[in-house]
C-alpha cells in the first residue's frame, strides 16, 4: 500500500447517542461508495449495522483501547485495503488516548462527530461531565437528536458554543428534521461581559457572527486587535481588520469593520492596533443597507500576533 496519508472520521458518543444511525446514514449517502473502508466498531448497541450498506466496507470489532496499537491498526487497514476508516468510538474513552497512542503515523485525524441524545443530555453532563465535556470540546461537529422544542430552548440557554466555537452544531428534532443551533441568539462569546475582549485566534469567528446578526452586538463594548486602514473613499470612516485565509493563498481577503469617532490622522497605514469600540447597527453605504458600525472610544498601537492570518 502506497505511504499516503489515510482520512480517519471519528464518530464520539455514549451508548444510545445515536453514533450507528449516523454511520448508517452516512454510508446510505455514498460515503464508501468507491473507497473501501475500515469501519472500527468500539462499541455495540442495540442498532447494527445495515448490511445493505457494507459492501464496501470491513467491520473490525473492538473490546478494548489496548487492542488499537498503530501496528495492528496498520496491518488491518493492509488486510483490507482500505482507503479510509471510520471509527465509532466507545464512549467512555478519552479521544486523546486513541489520537496520541492509537493512530497510524500515516492516519490523519479528519473530522471528529460528537452525537449527543438529546433526553440524555442533562444526565451525563451531570454525572460524566469530563467525559461529555472532552468529546464536546474536541468535535468538528456536534450534532444533538431527538430534541423536543423545549430541548432545543434549553440547549440554545446553555450556549455550547462558548465550549467549542469552531464547531457545527445541529439540533436534530424527534421528527428527523433539524436546524442549525446558530440561529441568531446564541453568540460563540460571553456577551453578558461589560467589554467583550476578541482574542486573536477567535477574530474570523467574531467577524463572521457580528456581520451575520450585528443585533447581537448591539449597544455592547467590543476590544479586538486589527490592522489600520484608512480607505480615502470613505470619508470620516475607517476600516481597521485582519486579512484572512479560507484554504489557500488565492483566498486571501481583508476582513474589516466600518469604525467612525475617532481621529486617526496620526495613526500610520497598516499599523497594528488595539480598538476599544461601542456596537450600532446603522446604514453604511458599503454594507448596501444596515450592519455594524463601530463608535469608536479609543485606539492604541499593539504588537502584531504571532499568525497574521486569520485561518478560518
Amino acid at each position: 500500500m502506497p505511504n499516503t496519508e489515510t482520512p480517519v472520521y471519528l464518530i464520539a458518543g455514549f451508548l444510545d447517542s445515536g453514533k450507528t444511525s449516523f454511520i448508517n446514514g452516512i454510508l446510505s449517502d455514498g460515503f464508501a461508495l468507491e473507497d473501501r473502508t475500515l469501519l472500527l466498531q468500539c462499541e455495540e448497541g442495540e442498532e447494527e449495522y445495515d448490511p445493505e450498506l457494507l459492501r464496501n466496507v470491513t467491520v473490525l470489532p473492538v473490546e478494548n483501547l489496548e487492542e488499537l496499537t498503530p501496528e495492528y491498526l496498520l496491518a488491518q487497514q493492509k488486510k483490507c485495503q482500505a482507503k479510509q476508516v471510520i471509527v465509532e468510538y466507545n464512549g467512555m474513552w478519552q479521544i486523546q488516548d486513541f489520537y496520541v497512542n492509537s493512530m497510524p503515523e500515516s492516519w490523519v485525524l479528519y473530522q471528529i462527530i460528537a452525537t449527543v441524545g438529546g433526553p440524555s443530555f442533562e444526565m451525563y453532563t451531570r454525572n460524566m461531565a469530563s467525559l461529555m465535556s472532552e468529546k464536546l470540546r474536541n468535535a468538528d461537529m456536534i450534532l444533538i437528536n431527538r430534541c423536543s422544542d423545549e430541548l432545543c430552548t434549553s440547549l440554545r440557554q446553555k450556549n455550547l458554543r462558548l465550549l467549542n466555537r469552531r464547531a457545527d452544531i445541529f439540533l436534530e428534532r424527534e421528527d428527523g428534521t433539524g436546524e442549525n443551533y446558530m440561529d441568531g441568539t446564541v453568540s460563540a462569546f460571553d456577551l453578558e461581559q461589560p467589554v467583550i475582549r476578541i482574542s486573536n485566534e477567535d477574530y474570523g469567528l467574531w467577524y463572521v457572527e457580528i456581520m451575520d446578526n450585528p443585533e447581537m452586538y448591539a449597544g455592547k463594548t467590543v476590544v479586538y486587535r486589527a490592522i489600520m486602514c484608512k480607505p480615502p473613499q470613505y470619508g470620516n470612516y475607517f476600516t481597521p481588520g485582519r486579512f484572512a485565509m479560507v484554504c489557500c493563498a488565492e483566498d486571501m481577503t481583508f476582513l474589516a469593520l466600518a469604525c467612525i469617532g475617532y481621529d486617526v490622522s496620526r495613526i500610520p497605514e497598516r499599523a497594528w492596533v488595539e480598538v476599544t469600540a461601542q456596537v450600532a447597527v446603522e446604514h453604511w453605504d458599503p454594507y448596501e443597507g444596515e450592519g455594524p458600525v463601530l463608535h469608536v472610544t479609543s485606539i492604541t498601537p499593539c504588537g502584531k500576533p504571532d499568525e497574521e492570518v486569520v485561518q478560518m
